[in-house]
């Protein structure tokens, strides 16, 4: 645990491939993610207030599963820099904003129907 805390673990340029556990957290949630991504593909397709959340939270899933696969790929073959631990950090810090910026859109839906709500009430009156 200690050396999660070190500058030489997270930025080594060559470091130690994943221990088998780790590897099988790794695949075990991209496949997660690929399956979460699939299931929001068939719901992103109804037309619906949430339309614009779905689309965003496939985006998420989706690409968070290429960049996975992409960077176990390099870390399983051992390629110099692209292996590095850093590049994972900086996978996680980029999900939690992107994240953040999806919630955001998520809070905004009780407005937008709202919004929609007061407009079908005024068009109720109108010729």
């Amino acid at each position: 645990m200690k050396n999660l805390l070190t500058w030489n673990f997270w930025f080594n340029l060559r470091p130690e491939p994943l221990i088998p556990t780790t590897q099988k957290i790794f695949i075990i949630t991209l496949i997660a993610f690929a399956f979460i991504a699939f299931l929001i593909a068939l719901f992103k397709k109804r037309a619906s207030i949430y339309r614009g959340f779905y689309k965003s939270l496939y985006s998420f899933f989706f690409i968070n599963t290429v960049i996975g696969l992409t960077l176990f790929f390099f870390n399983y073959e051992m390629i110099p820099f692209f292996s590095a631990r850093f590049w994972l950090a900086l996978w996680f810090l980029t999900m939690l904003v992107w994240l953040f910026f999806i919630l955001k859109k998520l809070k905004k839906i009780p407005l937008t129907k709202e919004e929609n709500k007061k407009e079908e009430e005024i068009k109720k009156y109108l010729p």
